[in-house]
Protein backbone atom coordinates (compact mmCIF):
# COMPACT_ATOMS: atom_id res chain seq x y z
CA UNK A 1 0.00 0.00 0.00
CA UNK A 2 2.42 2.48 1.23
CA UNK A 3 6.00 2.09 0.95
CA UNK A 4 7.34 5.45 2.01
CA UNK A 5 5.58 8.34 3.75
CA UNK A 6 6.94 12.24 3.66
CA UNK A 7 6.21 13.95 6.70
CA UNK A 8 6.44 17.64 7.58
CA UNK A 9 7.55 19.32 10.91
CA UNK A 10 8.29 22.76 12.09
CA UNK A 11 8.28 21.18 15.65
CA UNK A 12 4.50 23.42 16.03
CA UNK A 13 2.30 20.73 18.01
CA UNK A 14 0.05 20.27 14.62
CA UNK A 15 3.04 19.34 12.79
CA UNK A 16 4.44 16.99 15.89
CA UNK A 17 0.80 15.70 15.74
CA UNK A 18 1.08 14.93 12.39
CA UNK A 19 4.72 12.98 12.75
CA UNK A 20 2.96 10.61 15.47
CA UNK A 21 0.35 9.86 13.86
CA UNK A 22 2.40 9.30 10.50
CA UNK A 23 5.26 7.03 12.36
CA UNK A 24 2.07 4.91 13.85
CA UNK A 25 0.78 4.67 10.07
CA UNK A 26 4.01 3.94 8.55
CA UNK A 27 4.85 1.45 11.46
CA UNK A 28 1.71 -0.42 10.60
CA UNK A 29 2.14 -0.75 7.02
CA UNK A 30 5.53 -1.61 6.75
CA UNK A 31 6.65 2.28 5.15
CA UNK A 32 10.00 4.07 5.17
CA UNK A 33 9.33 7.73 6.63
CA UNK A 34 11.00 10.30 5.07
CA UNK A 35 11.07 13.35 7.55
CA UNK A 36 11.07 16.82 6.05
CA UNK A 37 11.80 20.32 7.33
CA UNK A 38 12.50 23.69 5.86
CA UNK A 39 14.30 26.88 6.70
CA UNK A 40 14.94 30.15 5.44
CA UNK A 41 18.44 31.97 5.48
CA UNK A 42 19.59 33.69 7.93
CA UNK A 43 21.46 37.45 7.59
CA UNK A 44 25.43 37.06 8.85
CA UNK A 45 24.85 39.96 10.91
CA UNK A 46 21.90 38.02 12.96
CA UNK A 47 23.97 34.81 13.30
CA UNK A 48 26.86 37.36 14.48
CA UNK A 49 24.71 39.20 16.90
CA UNK A 50 23.48 35.66 18.27
CA UNK A 51 26.67 33.94 18.54
CA UNK A 52 28.35 36.48 20.07
CA UNK A 53 26.45 35.88 23.26
CA UNK A 54 27.18 31.96 23.54
CA UNK A 55 30.39 30.29 24.60
CA UNK A 56 32.74 29.69 21.87
CA UNK A 57 32.83 26.00 21.76
CA UNK A 58 28.89 26.16 21.05
CA UNK A 59 28.66 28.65 18.40
CA UNK A 60 28.94 26.45 15.27
CA UNK A 61 25.79 25.62 16.62
CA UNK A 62 23.92 28.72 15.83
CA UNK A 63 22.31 28.78 12.37
CA UNK A 64 19.04 28.14 10.82
CA UNK A 65 19.91 24.53 9.27
CA UNK A 66 21.05 23.19 12.71
CA UNK A 67 17.67 24.08 14.38
CA UNK A 68 15.93 22.40 11.64
CA UNK A 69 18.60 19.60 12.18
CA UNK A 70 17.41 19.02 15.88
CA UNK A 71 13.77 19.26 14.90
CA UNK A 72 14.42 16.83 12.75
CA UNK A 73 16.64 14.38 14.98
CA UNK A 74 13.35 14.47 17.55
CA UNK A 75 11.49 13.54 15.20
CA UNK A 76 13.56 10.58 13.45
CA UNK A 77 13.94 9.37 17.22
CA UNK A 78 10.34 9.14 17.80
CA UNK A 79 10.49 7.08 14.40
CA UNK A 80 13.35 5.30 15.55
CA UNK A 81 11.77 4.15 18.70
CA UNK A 82 8.74 2.53 16.77
CA UNK A 83 11.36 0.64 14.97
CA UNK A 84 10.34 2.61 11.82
CA UNK A 85 13.28 3.27 9.38
CA UNK A 86 13.56 6.88 8.54
CA UNK A 87 15.64 9.79 6.48
CA UNK A 88 15.91 13.09 7.10
CA UNK A 89 15.67 16.20 4.58
CA UNK A 90 16.48 19.56 5.35
CA UNK A 91 15.82 21.81 2.96
CA UNK A 92 16.25 25.56 2.60
CA UNK A 93 13.31 27.41 1.18
CA UNK A 94 10.01 27.20 1.51
CA UNK A 95 7.73 24.73 3.43
CA UNK A 96 5.13 23.23 1.06
CA UNK A 97 7.97 22.96 -1.75
CA UNK A 98 10.43 21.44 1.01
CA UNK A 99 7.52 18.60 1.32
CA UNK A 100 6.31 18.69 -2.24
CA UNK A 101 10.48 18.42 -3.24
CA UNK A 102 11.35 15.62 -1.08
CA UNK A 103 8.22 13.63 -2.42
CA UNK A 104 8.55 13.73 -5.95
CA UNK A 105 12.41 12.98 -5.70
CA UNK A 106 12.00 9.74 -3.51
CA UNK A 107 8.66 8.79 -5.33
CA UNK A 108 6.20 9.00 -2.46
CA UNK A 109 3.39 6.99 -2.06
CA UNK A 110 1.75 9.11 0.70
CA UNK A 111 2.12 12.86 2.56
CA UNK A 112 1.14 13.66 5.77
CA UNK A 113 0.40 17.17 7.04
CA UNK A 114 -1.63 18.83 10.07
CA UNK A 115 -4.59 20.57 9.24
CA UNK A 116 -3.02 23.94 10.31
CA UNK A 117 -3.99 27.10 8.71
CA UNK A 118 -6.68 25.22 6.92
CA UNK A 119 -9.79 26.13 9.64
CA UNK A 120 -11.75 29.17 9.06
CA UNK A 121 -11.01 32.11 6.48
CA UNK A 122 -6.93 30.57 6.32
CA UNK A 123 -7.81 28.10 4.78
CA UNK A 124 -8.61 29.99 1.71
CA UNK A 125 -4.75 31.67 1.63
CA UNK A 126 -3.03 30.06 -0.81
CA UNK A 127 0.23 30.03 1.40
CA UNK A 128 -1.10 27.98 3.65
CA UNK A 129 1.20 24.51 3.80
CA UNK A 130 -1.80 21.81 3.80
CA UNK A 131 -3.57 23.56 1.33
CA UNK A 132 -0.57 24.04 -1.22
CA UNK A 133 -0.07 20.60 -0.93
CA UNK A 134 -2.66 18.84 -0.62
CA UNK A 135 -3.12 20.57 -4.46
CA UNK A 136 0.06 20.20 -5.75
CA UNK A 137 0.97 16.31 -4.37
CA UNK A 138 2.69 13.87 -6.54
CA UNK A 139 0.59 11.52 -4.50
CA UNK A 140 -1.88 10.96 -2.21
CA UNK A 141 -2.13 13.49 1.23
CA UNK A 142 -3.38 12.95 4.39
CA UNK A 143 -4.50 15.99 6.22
CA UNK A 144 -4.58 15.12 9.98
CA UNK A 145 -7.43 16.91 11.97
CA UNK A 146 -5.33 18.73 14.85
CA UNK A 147 -7.64 21.57 15.81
Amino acid sequence: MFGSIVVGTDGSDTAKEAVRQAVELARSVGAELLLVSAYQPVSRVSVNRETAQMPEDVQWMVSAREDVASLLDEAARTAGEAGVPVQTFPRQGDPADAILDVAEERDADLIVVGNKGMTGAKRFLLGSVPNRVSHHAPCSVLIIRTT
